[in-house]
């Protein structure tokens, strides 16, 4: 007579440490990956690096790489938009509550530490914008738009209140990024100017002071 086989063990359900532990692992993983694709993209474009270098700095396998991200372009628009939310996220903070000079002042330092230990992500954002942002373009058109936007009506009614000089929001935006972000974009220009970078305690603080006075001396409200 033919014997039973024994019923299959039901499967077990992992704990929640377990899958918590198994997210955190693969979370480490996946910036892992995107950390070492920053390096090699601001330094050699999207077209100059390929998805082997980007696995062999992350110290993983090709096929592992590819679990996280499907294509080189996914894995590139995944490393811009995380850049750009950590280079725009000192602007969401503007609102029409607070002291103008200050919040602008305070906007410049943080500007300029974004300069000083986020500078890859810098030099990889401005890459991508002087090809014409053939991948980003569609973040720049909506909720970049939309942000800026918003902070232009919050300048404005700074204006509007007599609290900042008169003067075209946008056009102080954009002077606030070209300002802030040219000490990591050209910071070899300013070493070979300089002979300093803004890793220099003591420059980083002239920096400021001087970028502040020429911004703020530029904006404060006329008699």
């Amino acid at each position: 007579m033919k014997q039973k086989s024994p019923p299959a063990k039901p499967a077990r359900t992992p704990s929640a440490s377990t899958l918590q532990r198994r997210h955190r692992l693969m979370e480490g993983k996946r910036a892992v990956i995107l950390d070492a694709a920053l390096q090699l993209f601001s330094r050699f474009g999207v077209h100059g690096t390929s998805l082997d270098q980007v696995a062999n700095m992350a110290d993983v396998s090709k096929t592992n790489l590819l679990y996280y991200f499907a294509s080189k372009d996914e894995l590139y628009l995944s490393v811009l938009r995380q850049l750009l939310d950590v280079w725009l996220r000192p602007l969401r903070g503007f609102s029409v509550e607070q002291d103008p000079l200050q919040a602008i002042g305070e906007y410049i330092r943080i500007k300029l530490e974004l300069s000083r230990d986020h500078p890859a992500e810098s030099r990889l954002f401005c890459l991508e914008i002087v090809q014409g942002a053939p991948l980003l373009l569609g973040e720049l058109q909506d909720p970049l738009r939309e942000l800026v936007d918003s902070k232009v009506q919050v300048i404005q009614a700074w204006i509007h209140a007599g609290r900042l000089a008169p003067i075209d929001p946008h056009h102080l935006i954009f002077s606030l990024w070209a300002t802030t972000q040219h000490y990591a974009d050209f910071a070899s220009q300013v070493h070979a100017v300089t002979g300093k970078t803004l890793a220099d305690p003591v420059f980083f603080d002239e920096v400021l002071v001087n970028v502040r006075q020429l911004v703020l001396n530029g904006i404060r409200p006329r008699a």
